[in-house]
């Protein structure tokens, strides 16, 4: 019987075109206001989370990993060394962008002095149990809970990052200094929030005068 083959492969003409990857919407929260609603609606143990994490730009991940040797608050800075996700802790490659300091705001610094230790961990922010807290078990018990009993539309918790970023720059900041500060790079930073920043020629040819005008007056 024939296997009835074919000189020309039919389908060599299609295009072999690869899925458009769809970036999930970014919804920064509008102001301090929201964030200190949920934090409100929260455990006492876990209320800091939210205004670290938005106040900070760290990672949800890398947040649950601090523990109270990485934190100098009379300085302003908290280092990341380490990172915890899918129930594995790592350690940050002295080469990675994720191992770095990122200075603190005073509200989150007020925020952290204010966070209770406790004598069975070292962590932060610990489970209830003292372990380091599951982020699907977290976003599930006790974040989606608190926006809903704040009244606050959903967001997820990367939104809290990405409110960082979105305010850093519509604050002043050069794409440059989120990037040191989140961890990644300035490309990422730009391809997320780049449409943020004021472009005018009125608004640059404004930062110019304003240093012409610094080195006049000496």
């Amino acid at each position: 019987m024939s296997m009835e083959l074919i000189d020309v492969n039919p389908t060599a003409r299609i295009r072999n075109t690869k899925a458009t990857v769809r970036r999930r919407a970014i919804h920064p929260f509008e102001t301090w206001e929201q964030v200190e609603a949920i934090s409100e609606e929260m455990d006492p143990r876990f209320a800091a989370i939210p205004i670290v994490l938005v106040g900070s730009g760290l990672r949800p991940e890398e947040a649950f990993a601090v523990q109270r040797r990485d934190l100098d608050l009379d300085a302003g800075v908290l280092s990341v060394e380490r990172v915890y996700s899918q129930g594995v802790l790592k350690d940050c490659r002295k080469s990675s962008r994720q191992r770095r300091r990122v200075p603190l705001r005073q509200r989150v610094v007020e925020t952290l002095r204010a966070q209770p230790p406790r004598l069975d961990t070292p962590l932060v922010f610990p489970a209830a149990r003292g372990g380091y807290i599951d982020l699907e078990k977290f976003r599930f018990r006790v974040w989606t809970p608190a926006l809903r009993a704040a009244g606050i539309d959903h967001r997820r918790i990367y939104d809290c990052r990405h409110t960082f970023a979105s305010w850093a720059i519509q604050g002043g900041m050069s794409l440059f200094h989120p990037s040191r500060v989140m961890g990644c790079s300035v490309q990422v930073i730009d391809a997320h929030y780049g449409h943020l920043l004021p472009d005018s020629e009125e608004y640059l040819r404004g930062l110019l005068d304003s240093y012409d005008a610094r080195l006049a007056s000496g």
